[in-house]
């Protein structure tokens, strides 16, 4: 998909020779090799590869949860050192508080910062509204299904109002009709607010469809192997881009990508 206009206050973010090792039993092991990537305001850059090329190595690197080896993560001008409430992360699994409403999960991060209770309650509400939850607020997550957990995850990372969304695999735990359905909402939430974000997935037609932007990460060590911009119209529906020539010609060269990178 290409991009539309960005608005708000979104910034660049710069990878400058970035890795990460870990030690092993006969010296350090590399599962990131040093790279070079800027991500523009507004993006939705998706990483596709197979397991173990370290999509969600250099997304925890993002997100402040793992600090590189070498290297250095910038924000605009700011070098990431640690977590931030401008980097929200969406996990495959929702982590929401059991013990909490589901309004009450969206309105934590608020009401930890300080909100007053009216504006985080009206903000909660909102947010609620924005993903379809809006009549469910009052129930606890076990009281819902696992695409309406992730849309309460979603809500709670987005009254943050962070700048930049990481999303670990969000969908992959779903039933393919639930997993498309979330796929078109974050499609129309990203619209609507052109947050820059990084989707990791493995799933090679998911990037095609959601993508401004796809990297492709071989193994041994984990690198980025291959980046491409997909072209269709921002406005089509699935069914459109599916349907052309295309979409077949960039699926088959992002699978031959991941599969050389593999081999």
């Amino acid at each position: 998909m290409t991009a539309g206009p960005v608005t708000g206050d979104a910034e660049r973010v710069t990878l400058t020779g970035v890795s990460k090792s870990y030690p092993g039993p006969d010296g350090d092991v590399q599962v990131l090799a040093p790279t070079d990537l800027t991500i523009e305001p507004g993006e939705f850059v998706c990483v596709i590869g197979p397991s173990g090329c370290g999509k969600s190595t250099l997304l925890n690197i993002l997100a402040g949860f793992l600090a590189p080896t070498a290297g250095q993560v910038r924000v605009g001008d700011r070098v990431v050192d640690g977590p931030d409430p401008d980097r929200g992360v969406v996990f495959q699994q929702a982590n929401l508080y059991p013990w909490l409403s589901v309004r009450a999960n969206v309105e934590f991060g608020p009401k930890v910062r300080g909100v007053p209770k009216q504006t985080r309650r009206a903000q909660a509400q909102r947010l609620l509204e924005l993903v379809g939850l809006d009549q469910l607020g009052d129930r606890r997550p076990y009281e819902l299904s696992g695409g309406q957990q992730q849309r309460a995850q979603i809500a709670r990372v987005l009254v943050n109002d962070p700048g930049i969304v990481l999303m670990d695999e969000p969908f992959g735990a779903l039933d393919a009709l639930t997993r498309e359905r979330l796929q078109r909402e974050l499609l129309t939430l990203w619209r609507d607010r052109r947050k820059t974000v990084l989707f990791v997935t493995h799933g090679i037609e998911e990037a095609i469809l959601l993508g401004t932007r796809i990297l492709v990460m071989g193994t041994e060590p984990g690198r980025i192997v291959h980046d491409v911009t997909p072209s269709f119209d921002d406005g089509a529906d699935f069914a459109t881009v599916r349907a052309l020539p295309e979409f077949a010609t960039l699926r088959d060269e992002l699978a031959r990508h991941i599969y050389a990178a593999h081999a």
